[in-house]
């Protein structure tokens, strides 16, 4: 994979990740680019007993399961059995918004959802999407989704 012209799409597992994959699925079909779906662990994010410190072992194999089953869900929601060829998964350690901009260094484009609370034990997409406005190294999409907009019975398409 030539990383330069790979798309990187970060998500949270929140209701905007599946409108940023399907909308980064369209981009890189046109472009016949590489996607790179991110999922970040941060460990200020999350409490942590005393006795557990970040860099244990079994409590990041839990939270990386949870990541990983969160991501795999998102991917279902934006593309069913028709899951872009090119599509790459990883979770990654880190604050997602340093995370998504260094990984911007050798992105053509990196995509993320405007804001939501939920994913990943709640975290706040908001905050990491406007980091990567103002810090990405390449453009940045950053996806919204009105859910009120659309009927239940219409695929929900995503707004710019």
């Amino acid at each position: 994979m030539n990383d330069s012209q790979r798309i990187v799409v970060g998500i949270d597992g929140s209701e905007y990740s599946p409108a940023a994959l399907q909308l980064a699925g369209r981009i890189a079909s046109a472009l016949k680019a590489p996607i790179e779906v991110i999922s970040c662990l941060g460990w200020s994010d999350f409490y942590l007993p005393s006795h557990l410190p970040p860099g244990n072992l079994e409590v990041t194999a839990q939270l990386e399961a949870i990541a990983k089953r969160l991501m795999e869900e998102a991917l279902e929601r934006a593309y069913g059995q028709n899951r872009p060829r090119n599509l790459s998964t990883v979770v990654k350690t880190g604050s997602p918004a340093k995370v998504l901009v260094e990984e911007s260094r050798d992105a053509q484009l990196l995509v993320v959802g405007r804001r939501g609370h939920g994913g990943l034990l709640g975290q706040v997409m908001g905050s990491v999407s406007a980091a990567c406005a103002a810090h990405a190294h390449c453009p940045v999409l950053v996806v919204g989704q009105d859910s009120e907009a659309l009927p239940e019975s219409h695929p929900k398409e995503p707004r710019i």
